[in-house]
């Protein structure tokens, strides 16, 4: 043996060595490690800090149950903190760090909480940081911020790929040990569509971890062959390092596969008909005084690194436990030339009393006082079955007393049945036999035979007697490694009153985080039983909800994330625009121009400006294109608008135009826009921007739901068709130039609309104003979206006209004082936003009479209003709160709040829509302004929200 690694033996390629840094160690393993028995084999006890108290802390178990090895992998940007090193497969190059430490991993600052646990004992933040109520903002949050989490993100873009995918099947089978190996070869000879998962990168489970053998040869070996077999089947997939970790309805699985050569993480939903869950056991620890020291270990964990990765996780193993597999793991040691000290059976009455070491384990003292020399301490306390996934439909999991485990209960998913391990099964020979017993039940439901052919293997004794903590010892004994939970806060939490599975959860911290009580919660639970002094069946498990270990969540965005996140849609003026050297911002799903600077301006204020005083004293063209757009057509359309809008329809003229509003079904307003009736029984809806879709799928879901009876056809064209707005005093004149119908205020009066020639090509137009001013929308199929902005500019350029972007939109639109997405935010009415008439009372609509309730009427409610600063000069911000102008500025006293502010460049200073108790009736008040984020503090007089032509002249002329 060299160092902790034996000479031979082992699931390792000792040909293919590999080189890794830790903690800038250059350190080396070999094809076939977990980062964490490279770290034992290099000697490495101490890994980590605990989370509260900061205590040393060492590699514990050997699989995704690790509460105390969470190590940060990579550097820089490709930084992913808290992963276990236990399910790190070992690369050449692989960079990890210890984390959760200040100072250094040895020397850990933050230890200092260890001193001062009697103080930090269970529920020590709810008692602690109450008094004085002036500290919490202080002193107690930013001490908490500070000290909380584990590791660090590293504030980067994550450079890391993802993936999602669907998969379909017969049969998944969950975990690939001897139980779901036998499963999935059952199934999958007799032809059933198997998929089976596991979330190590070699299949066989503890096969592979153990010296037992399947009919007459080693199980590792067995495993290797049947995992061949499967991967040759082609009605078999084979997924390895994939962790089914949720279940959920439809007999719908999510699944993480990690490390594929593309992706860092694919996240697969899996549908699948029927499912085996062979997640096997994990095995507990025993509480006794300095258990959580490094070197002290689960002695299947000891097996697992001894047996599949050569390595001794000790040379001098002290052993402690409660049934027979305590006897397997001395024989692998001592058949492996490891130095075998003392075994220790709480069955005969021995036990473990204390621990010694500083940063790593040298001494344990027996129950008799004894000290006695050992480098590591194996402790089994039992096995319990991995029932998580069998829970996830509220399922309950059952107490057997035999073996001292919750087992799964009668209440399984739909197509879910158990084998191996996770049913009690504990020997090998019964894991095989359930295994192919399961898959023979689930062929039988897909109408075919499955043949049995279970291979000889042995049936190990798995004896066991319930044996949960040392009593009676001096120290603190650890529950929760991770959290520090002591079996004193369990005890506290019970004389508390916190006795309850789900509030000592919550108030000890116990089975929190990451391992989610994987190796800690059974064994907190039957301390809490026995401190109440009832069954452990009595007091119950918590609700085991999804994910069954941690899921990074770049894996359940996928690709979609960044430029990829959700289409990017083009307006068709943006070749022309960029031509202009606009500025693009991104609006709802689209990019659109927000400006077009010119030469000699020197801010977008400036900009804007121009643009908003040239369409008002000139014209002004703007891309409008994004507007939803939504063609309904039918003998009931008249009706069915009607039904959809608060406002009447059935009467709109062909030919003519009329602004609507929607409601939601609690009488809240929903979206406005227009609505055009081109011919007897086809109209066109315009919704906002930012709710094209939402309006469209709310549309359809009134025609399929409420009104099924009704003749009603709808179509989204929003990306059909390219639409701009003409406004300004000279649009008229421009569009004459390009249109071949007449125009003119008698043949095409306010809010006229129909089927035009634009430049000889068939396109519609509207004579609608958002602006105030005289106004027209043209709208042409979308493949003749750049002619036609060339076209209209070109036009433009012999009136001095512009083009202007979404800045001098909005501008215009609050000069208007009309209502947009700020105002249209889904808590307001339509009487709030000054459209109560609106609401007819001679029809039935959507929204209609929930909009009539009492407190939607109430006079005191926030109504929209128009706001100018006492002081000109002064600028308002939208966001801040509406005060009386001696009133304190406290939630209390809040008035209302400003929903969109802009510079007005034709009135000469600021101006902005607000929302203000009782509005309707307050103009002429003086009010305040404040902005505790931005330092303001501004008088402000409360006028219409009409600020710009309110009579409506201009549009009209």
């Amino acid at each position: 043996m060299s160092g902790y690694r034996l000479d031979a033996g082992g699931q390792i390629d000792r040909n293919a060595k590999l080189s890794f840094r830790w903690d800038g160690k250059s350190l080396s393993g070999f094809e076939g490690d977990t980062l964490a028995s490279a770290l034992l084999a290099n000697g490495q006890s101490l890994v980590a800090r605990s989370f509260k108290y900061h205590r040393p802390r060492g590699i514990m178990t050997a699989g995704s149950e690790e509460p105390n090895a969470l190590v940060t992998l990579g550097e820089g940007a490709a930084t992913t903190p808290n992963t276990k090193a236990t399910v790190v497969p070992l690369r050449d190059g692989l960079v990890a760090h210890s984390q959760n430490w200040r100072g250094s991993l040895k020397w850990d600052l933050m230890s200092l909480n260890d001193v001062l646990s009697p103080v930090l004992s269970a529920g020590f933040y709810y008692k602690t940081f109450m008094w004085p109520k002036s500290f919490w903002e202080r002193l107690y949050e930013p001490a908490i911020r500070a000290s909380a989490g584990l590791g660090a993100l590293s504030g980067s873009v994550d450079p890391d790929s993802y993936a999602n995918g669907f998969k379909h099947a017969d049969l998944l089978v969950i975990g690939a040990g001897p139980a779901g190996l036998m499963a999935a070869l059952t199934a999958g000879r007799a032809g059933l569509r198997v998929i089976v998962a596991d979330e190590d990168t070699r299949l066989g489970g503890r096969l592979n971890a153990e010296t037992l053998e399947i009919a007459g040869a080693p199980g590792h070996q067995w495993a290797t062959e049947a995992a061949a077999e499967l991967a040759a089947l082609p009605n078999v997939t084979v997924m390895p390092q994939s962790t089914v970790f949720g279940v959920y309805d439809g007999g719908q699985y999510g699944i993480l596969e990690r490390g594929t050569a593309q992706v860092r993480a694919t996240f697969w939903r899996v549908r699948a008909r029927h499912a085996v869950l062979a997640s096997g056991a994990t095995e507990r620890p025993i509480a006794f005084p300095g258990n959580d020291r490094p070197g002290v270990m689960m002695a299947g964990a000891v097996r697992t690194y001894l047996n599949r990765f050569a390595v001794a996780t000790g040379q001098q193993v002290a052993l402690f436990g409660n049934n027979d597999s305590l006897a397997r793991t001395a024989r692998d040691l001592r058949a492996a030339g490891v130095d075998v000290v003392v075994e220790l059976d709480s069955r005969a009455g021995a036990s473990v009393i204390g621990t010694n070491g500083r940063q790593g384990l040298r001494q344990i003292m027996t129950g008799d006082g004894t000290w006695r020399e050992a480098d590591c301490l194996a402790i089994s306390g039992g096995w319990s079955p991995n029932v998580h996934l069998m829970c996830h439909h509220r399922g309950r999991p059952v107490w057997r007393e035999d073996i001292a485990a919750f087992v799964p209960g009668p209440d399984l998913p739909p197509g879910m049945l158990c084998a191996g391990a996770v049913t009690g099964a504990g020997s090998l020979s019964a894991a095989l036999r359930e295994g192919a017993a399961a898959a023979v039940k689930v062929a039988e439901a897909h109408g075919t035979t499955a043949r049995t052919e279970v291979p000889q293997a042995e049936d190990e004794p798995t004896a066991i007697a319930a044996f949960w903590h040392v009593s009676g010892a001096k120290g603190r004994a650890f529950v929760d490694f991770q959290h520090d939970v002591t079996t004193k806060d369990i005890i506290q939490a019970k004389t508390e009153g916190f006795e309850a599975v789900e509030h000592l959860k919550r108030y000890t911290t116990l089975g929190m985080a990451t391992d989610q009580g994987k190796s800690s919660n059974v064994l907190g639970l039957a301390l809490m039983a026995e401190a109440r002094g009832v069954p452990i069946a009595d007091a119950g498990t918590t609700i085991f909800r999804p994910p069954y270990t941690p899921v990074p969540i770049g894996a359940f965005a996928g690709p979609h994330r960044g430029p990829q996140f959700r289409p990017v849609r083009r307006t068709p003026s943006e070749p022309w625009a960029k031509e202009q050297g606009a500025v693009f911002i991104e609006a709802g799903q689209w990019m659109r121009a927000q400006y077009f600077p010119r030469a000699g301006e020197q801010s977008w204020q400036e900009t804007v400006a121009r643009e908003v005083t040239t369409t008002r004293s000139s014209v002004g063209v703007c891309d409008v294109s994004t507007l939803g757009k939504i063609e309904v057509q039918g003998r009931d359309a008249a009706a069915y608008l009607n039904f959809v809008y608060c406002n009447g329809f059935a009467k709109l003229a062909v030919g003519r135009t009329r602004y609507g509003l929607m409601l939601r079904e609690d009488g809240f307003a929903y979206d406005d826009g227009t609505c055009a009736r081109l011919s007897e029984h086809h109209y066109i809806v315009t919704t906002t921007t930012a709710k094209a879709g939402e309006v469209y799928r709310h549309m359809e879901f009134v025609r399929q739901c409420l009104c099924p009876e009704m003749d009603v056809h709808l179509i989204s064209t929003t990306d059909g068709w390219a639409q701009y707005s003409v406004a300004g005093p000279q649009s008229r004149s421009l569009l004459s130039r390009l249109i071949d119908e007449d125009i003119s205020d008698t043949a095409y009066p306010y809010m006229a609309c129909g089927a035009v020639t634009v430049c000889g090509t068939a396109g519609r137009l509207f004579r609608i104003s958002f602006s105030g001013e005289l106004a027209y929308e043209v709208a042409v199929p979308a493949r003749y979206g750049d002619a036609l902005i060339r076209a209209l500019m070109a036009e433009a350029q012999s009136f001095d006209g512009t083009a202007y972007g979404t800045e001098a939109l909005g501008v215009m639109r609050v000069e208007k004082g009309h209502p947009a997405g700020a105002e249209l935010n889904g808590q307001t009415t339509a009487a709030d936003l000054g459209l109560g008439r609106m609401v007819s009372s001679k029809k039935d609509s959507i929204g209609a009479v929930a909009s009539r309730r009492p407190a939607l009427l109430a006079e005191d409610r926030a109504q929209l209003v128009g706001l100018v600063p006492e002081d000109k000069s002064k600028s308002l911000r939208a966001g801040a709160h509406l005060l009386a102008t001696d009133a304190a500025a406290e939630m209390g006293q809040d008035q209302g709040w400003i929903s969109s502010a802009v510079h007005s460049p034709t009135l000469g200073h600021d101006i902005a829509l607000a929302f203000l108790k009782g509005g309707a009736n307050r103009a002429g008040d003086r009010i305040r302004a404040w902005d505790g984020l931005r330092g303001r503090d501004i008088l402000v007089d409360v006028v219409s929200p009409h600020f710009y032509d309110p009579e409506g002249a201009r549009l009209r002329t």
